[in-house]
Parts: structure tokens; sequence; C-alpha cells
């Protein structure tokens, strides 16, 4: 005869064995996939795990330094990642499947969270190298970005429409940005370009240790490019030193995720990115351009149906 005892210890073992995978599940782990650490993405990125993880029941957040844009949607389309970071072109080409640009198939898993906000295209050269316009980079050397980056797949696109390649250079080096400041500062280099938002703290780190220009991309080269790309203005006194506003182009920035993800971790990710802007701000000054009316602009991708629900709510959808 079976002891009833044992057997109810049996029966609460097996219980709790069985409980144990659905106890992990519930608890939702998020990754966010921002970039270089002297970018805006990871300030940014930072402070979204931040919040996640206090007001999310039951979440673990992370925040992951990677080379930004083509990797966190490669990274996201294998379900590495629960939010990252990247520029609409990059998303664009990515749901196209463009091998050139870093992605030999379609990225089909990648869903929308929201449009953010803007990258400005910063050239900014030393004044001792007499770099005063775009032309004036020709035979000179440059920093274009980590290879396939979001910011050299800007490069190529300005240099493109510019007319120019990086064979006009004297030097090309594909680095980071803070890797790019750091050559500048050490008279290896001459200019750097930088996709990030206004602020950056590569070039602000640069400006306050010695003079630089602020190099000007004129409007005409966005109506070249067309959408994603944008005429827009780094304001005077952005960076040490610069006095006047400079032309440029700039392009939107988005948060994407996956298929993966559930509908409430992507509509809790969405709401609590606008219902908590003030605190973004505090982690980066670019955060303060994030509006929710903006937030479905230029979207390359399907939405995420958590994200969906939220704009529903918000009467952005119909």
């Amino acid at each position: 005869m079976i002891n009833l005892k044992s057997a109810l210890r049996g029966c609460a073992l097996v219980s709790t064995l069985a409980a144990t995978p659905f106890a992990a599940q519930a608890q939702d782990f998020i990754n966010v996939l921002t970039g270089g650490t002297s970018g805006v993405y990871y300030p940014l990125g930072a402070g979204l795990a931040n919040i996640y993880g206090e007001k999310i029941d039951g979440a673990r957040t992370q925040v992951q330094s990677t080379k930004a844009s083509v990797e966190n949607l490669n990274l996201l389309q294998d379900g590495r990642g629960e939010l990252g970071f990247a520029l609409g072109d990059s998303v664009a080409m990515a749901w196209e499947g463009n091998a050139d640009a870093g992605f030999p198939a379609k990225l089909d898993r990648l869903r929308g969270i929201a449009a953010i906000y803007p990258n400005y295209i910063q050239v900014v050269a030393t004044q001792e190298s007499g770099i005063t316009d775009f032309a004036g980079l020709a035979g000179k050397s440059l920093s274009v970005g980590a290879p396939a980056s979001g910011t050299e797949l800007n490069a190529r696109a300005i240099f493109g429409a510019m007319d120019l390649s990086y064979e006009d250079l004297g030097k090309v080096e594909y680095l980071p940005f803070a890797e790019s400041v750091e050559l500048i500062k050490n008279r290896q280099l001459d200019g750097t370009l930088q996709s990030a938002g206004l602020g950056v703290a590569s070039i602000r780190d640069l400006a306050s240790s010695l003079p630089i220009n602020v190099v000007a991309i004129p409007a005409e080269v966005a109506e070249k490019l067309g959408a994603p790309y944008i005429a827009a203005t780094i304001p005077a006194n952005t960076y040490d030193g610069q006095t006047a506003d400079v032309p440029t182009v700039a392009v939107s920035n988005f948060l994407v995720t996956h298929e993966g993800v559930s509908d409430e971790v992507a509509y809790q990710m969405t709401k609590l990115l606008f219902e908590n802007l003030d605190t973004l701000v505090a982690s980066h000054q670019a955060a303060a351009q994030i509006d929710i009316a903006n937030a479905l602009n230029g979207m390359p991708i399907p939405l995420h149906p958590g994200a969906e629900r939220y704009y529903r709510e918000q009467g952005l959808l119909q």
C-alpha cells in the first residue's frame, strides 16, 4: 500500500517542477539594443531600461552596447533583443533585404514601436584642416562610422548625393564615434561624420578639446535623396565654438521590436515611452524631440500589435 504522505509529497514535487518553467516565463526579459556608449542611443536605451525595469511588473532589463542600427536589426530578427534603436533608412533596407547594407535576406520578423527623434548628419573637422564645406573634404582624412553601421550607410548616401565617393578622400577610417574623436585629438584624422542626435557626447568632447568647424550639407542634398531624409539645421552654439546655424540633413530614428515579443510587453514599452518623456530627457536632451504626434511618421515596417493597441487608445489609429 502506498503511503499517503509519500504520495502527497510526490505530487507536490511534480507540481513544483511543472510550475517552475511557467514562473520563469512570467518574468519578461527586455534587452535594449543601443549603440556605442559615446552616442545618443546608449544613454536613451539605459533610460528606457530603467523605466521598464521599474514600471513593468516582473520585468528584468539589460542595456547592450552595439554597433547600432544594422547590428540591432539583425539581432532583433534573430530574437536576441526585445527593443532596438535604428535609423529609418536602415529599417527600410532591412525590410527589403538589402544585402549591400548588411541584410542578406528580408528581416521579416521586425515590428515597429515608434518613430522617435531625428538623427542629424554632423560633419565636424578641425579648424587647422581648413575644411569649411563638404567639397573641402576631398583629399582629407575622414571617419565615416563603423563599417555598414547606420552612420556609414548615411555617409554613403550623402557622398553619392554630393557626387563624391570615398575614393575622393585622402584617407577613410571606419570607426565608432569615440575612437574617431580620439584620432582627431591626436592629429591623426581631419574630421568625422556622425549620424546622431544634437549635442552628441563625442562631438561635445571634441569641441571642448580643440577648435572645430561644423561642415555644412546643403538643403538640396535632402531633396535629392528624398524620404526618409529631410533638410535640417544644427543650431548655433550646439557645440563650443559653433557661432552660427549650420545646414545639414536629418533622418528619423525608430524603436523596433520583433514579432516574438508579447503584445502586452510591446504595449507597455510603447505606453511607458510616451508617459515618461521627462525622465528620458534627463538621460539625453535628444528625447525632448520625441513627440507622440510624430510616432507613426514614415514607419517603414508593420507596427507590433501591442504598439498598435496603444496608438488606437490615443486616437492616432482608427
